[in-house]
This record gives C-alpha cells, sequence and structure tokens, in this order.
C-alpha cells in the first residue's frame, strides 16, 4: 500500500472572503470576493516579488481571455505593475500557453494572465507565472503572498513602469507548433481535413483559425466571437459540447475540436458526432508522442487509466501527480518525461513547453489522424473503455481528514495516495476525492469498467463528505 503526505490544493484567504488562492491563482466572482482593488493588490505584490527574484529584467508579460471583466482588470493591473517600476509586455487576448511562451520569449521576471480558465461567466482569475514560463509552485506561491501583504516601497514619479505591445506572440506560438519535428505538416495540409471547431467565444476565436488554417483543414465554426459571453458553460466536458456534436455531423467533419475560453484544455468530439471524453485527449496525444520521445507520461491523479493503456503499448511508465498544472509540470521536469497533463484535456508537451497547450493538442490529435488513416472513432474503439463519473458537493467549513479516514476504513484493500486529497485505487478502478482548487467544491471522481460501479464508488465519496457536513 502507498501512502504519501497530503498537501492542500486550494485555501479560502482569511483577508480576502470567497477568494480561492492556489497554485492555480487567484480566482473569486466579480464584483464580490474579486474587485479592482484585489487585483491591483496582488498585481502589485507579485510585480514586486517577480523583479526582485530577476534583477536583470524590468519586464512582466501581461495577457488576457475574452472575458467582459478583462478589460477592467487589465486597467487595474497596468496600473499596478506601473506603480512598481514594471515594464508590462501586453500581448493582448490570447491563450495561457500563448502568456507562458511569451515570458519565456522576453527572459521576462514573469507574466500574468487575467483569466479564470474554465470558471463560469461571473468569475475571473489572475495567473502568476515565474521567470520559467511556469506557474508559481507552493513555496513561490507562499513567497509571492508573502510580498503582497509586505510594505515594499512603490516607485517614485521618475520611475514608473511603462506600457510595450507585443502584436507577434500568437503567431510566434503557431510557429513553434508547426516547426515540431514529429509533426508531418505537408501531409497534413494534403489531406484537408474537415474539422468542427467550437471556441465558446473566448480566447481561441482569435488563435485556433491560424492554426487550422496552417495545416489546411476545411473549418466549420461556431462561438468564436470574441466577446466573453459564453453562450453554454465554459468547461469542454462532454455534457457542454451537443451543439459541436451536431456541428460535426451536419458538416462531416473528421473531428471536432473545443476549447475552453483561455485555450489550456481541448475536448474531443468523433467522426460519429459523439464527444469522447476529455480524458482521452491526453491519451491519444500521447500515443503520438511516445512514438517519437524517450520518457514516462506524467499526469495527475483523477486522470483516466486510460492514459496507462497508452503508455503500456508503448512500453512506458505513468507517474502521477497531485492535480494542479504546475504539480504536473514541475514533476515531468524531474522525470525527463516525453508528454504529459491532466485529464480534462490539458496536454502538455516537453518538447513545446512545460504548460497546457490545447493548440499543442490539435497539432497531435490531426498528426494521429494523418500517420493512423483511420477514423477518430475506430482509433478510440481501439482501446478499452471505461466509465469515468464526476461529483461534486459544497465544500464543508471543517478539514476532510474524517472523510478521508472513512474511506479507508470502508476500503482496506485500495492502494492510498494522499499525494492530493485521497485516491484509491485498484487494478481497474479508482476513486479520488479533493478539494477543488479553482471553486469551493469538493469533487469526487471515480472511474471503473462499468458506469454502475464507478457510480458505487461515488456514492461511498458522497456520502462521507456529506455525513461532515451533517456533523
Amino acid at each position: 500500500m502507498l501512502v504519501r503526505d497530503a498537501r492542500a490544493s486550494a485555501f479560502y484567504s482569511m483577508d480576502y472572503p470567497g477568494l480561492m488562492v492556489s497554485v492555480s491563482g487567484v480566482r473569486g466572482r466579480v464584483g464580490e470576493a474579486l474587485t479592482p482593488e484585489v487585483v491591483g493588490k496582488f498585481a502589485a505584490g507579485f510585480g514586486h516579488w517577480a523583479l526582485a527574484r530577476k534583477p536583470g529584467s524590468r519586464a512582466i508579460v501581461l495577457g488576457r481571455d475574452s472575458r467582459v471583466s478583462g478589460p477592467m482588470f487589465r486597467h487595474a493591473v497596468i496600473a499596478a505593475l506601473e506603480s512598481v517600476g514594471v515594464t508590462i509586455i501586453d500581448i493582448g487576448i490570447v491563450p495561457t500557453p500563448t502568456i507562458q511562451l511569451a515570458v519565456e520569449h522576453h527572459h521576462a521576471a514573469g507574466g500574468l494572465g487575467i483569466t479564470a480558465s474554465h470558471n463560469p461567466i461571473e468569475w475571473n482569475a489572475l495567473k502568476f507565472i515565474g521567470s520559467s514560463g511556469l506557474f508559481l509552485d507552493g513555496d513561490e506561491s507562499r513567497e509571492m503572498r508573502a510580498a503582497v501583504e509586505s510594505d515594499y516601497a512603490r516607485a517614485t514619479w521618475d520611475k514608473l513602469g511603462v506600457v510595450e505591445r507585443d502584436d507577434a506572440a500568437i503567431q510566434r506560438h503557431v510557429d513553434a507548433i508547426m516547426a515540431l519535428p514529429f509533426i508531418d505538416v505537408a501531409g497534413i495540409r494534403a489531406r484537408k481535413f474537415k474539422v468542427a471547431l467550437d471556441c465558446v467565444r473566448g480566447a481561441g476565436g482569435l488563435f485556433m483559425p491560424i492554426l487550422l488554417e496552417r495545416f489546411g483543414c476545411v473549418v466549420t465554426s461556431i462561438n468564436m466571437e470574441v466577446d466573453g459571453r459564453f453562450p453554454r458553460p465554459p468547461e469542454p466536458v462532454a455534457e457542454n459540447l451537443g451543439e459541436l456534436e451536431a456541428l460535426v455531423k451536419k458538416s462531416g467533419a473528421a473531428v471536432g475540436f473545443a476549447v475552453d475560453p483561455d485555450v489550456d484544455r481541448l475536448a474531443l468530439v468523433s467522426d460519429e458526432g459523439k464527444a469522447i471524453g476529455e480524458d482521452y485527449t491526453l491519451a491519444l496525444a500521447a500515443s503520438v508522442v511516445l512514438g517519437h520521445r524517450d520518457g514516462p507520461v506524467v499526469t495527475n491523479l483523477s486522470t483516466s487509466r486510460i492514459v496507462d493503456d497508452v503508455a503500456e503499448r508503448a512500453g512506458r511508465r505513468v507517474v502521477r501527480a497531485p492535480v494542479g498544472e504546475v504539480n504536473v509540470a514541475t514533476r515531468m521536469r524531474s522525470e525527463g518525461a516525453a508528454i504529459g497533463g491532466e485529464g480534462n484535456g490539458g496536454v502538455i508537451l516537453t518538447e513545446m513547453h512545460l504548460g497546457r497547450d490545447a493548440p499543442v493538442g490539435v497539432a497531435l490529435i490531426l498528426q494521429l489522424l494523418h500517420q493512423e488513416n483511420r477514423s477518430l472513432s475506430a482509433i478510440v474503439d481501439s482501446y478499452p473503455r471505461y466509465a469515468i463519473v464526476k461529483d461534486k458537493l459544497a465544500r464543508p467549513d471543517a478539514p476532510l481528514d474524517s472523510v478521508y479516514a472513512s474511506l479507508r476504513s470502508a476500503f482496506p484493500d485500495a492502494d492510498v495516495d494522499t499525494q492530493d486529497g485521497m485516491r484509491l485505487s485498484w487494478s481497474d478502478r479508482w476513486v479520488h476525492v479533493r478539494p477543488s482548487g479553482t471553486e469551493p467544491i469538493v469533487r469526487v471522481i471515480a472511474e471503473a469498467p462499468t458506469v454502475e460501479r464507478a457510480r458505487a464508488l461515488i456514492t461511498a465519496g458522497r456520502e462521507a463528505v456529506e455525513r461532515l457536513t451533517a456533523g
């Protein structure tokens, strides 16, 4: 039985009620916990901290998604960064991975993304990126938070920061994808794949058409307006993709692509017009990369074991890390992974950069369709199918320790991993209970050979949480 130390994935700030602080950034509902004043305070503190860590650079890269509150928070962030002497490199509305790549390109002290990723429309957030282009890890987050609360000096009138524009960030990102050595661009272009696309009126509306045109795809699209008025829940999970499923059938597309508002997550709809589940994005992308690169696959504790099946076919191992992009990315770096990511549709390709990147996922899926020369539905059918069930409950005020103890007692034969909440696993099934790092909820996720067996595990997790809430 494997037992590891638990690490909290998120917490509520005592100083800012309702604000979520985690390795995923600082998130809240606009006009409630998240206000321009709060955003400005965190942005200024981050700028001060980042410049102190990299004295050779005065630059911070700034980008955002299309959310309606984005322009307001952009003004607050710019003023805050100028107040600590930062040179702001503003790259506009872009995918989050484009911000990360721009930090690397400019050798900047850090980056700020104004985006709540897949959260509902009433949310927004700040994502903090270090000088490496990675999100802050736990230690860096604590250091930065201490800097936010410290009494640091502001710039005088003659040392205020300035704003510079970089309008080439998207083009550089696309060029880097096209240059990946195991992507047969000419071969993909010759296929003229029919593609259906749903960008949920997010930043993907500016990026994805450029990428797909470079690949010679014939694109039919919906929700391309870049105005942040999401026409459906923005998380690209199967139950939210009915309109894309219908579009695939109507257009005769070989594949449907759906991205979230900041374009770090990718979900697929097969040629049969069926959403195949976001867990398959990483698995199918890995099947391409493992044919060209050595190293394991790193993924988080809530990802489907379909990734294990793909890795096993390639003779590779799977390493699991806590949920959170930075946790997976840093483990990828230490393990020398070929590819990694999360079961939410997040693909991280070491050769590109250590961050979730939906456009990279698109390139890998097009390469898969090209090299396999068969339909996406046929490719998916060649792998085992599992039933994965996801549930969420309001987060109790009390710690979840009693929930974990109850589950461990109920399933004494399971392997236990407490890196992130508690994951109980067997050879053919698993259940993971953890506090969300992005919303005030507890997530309960289970997978088994049948829906009934997965739901039984979900019920056990739900009852344990509800007992704590009632008590």
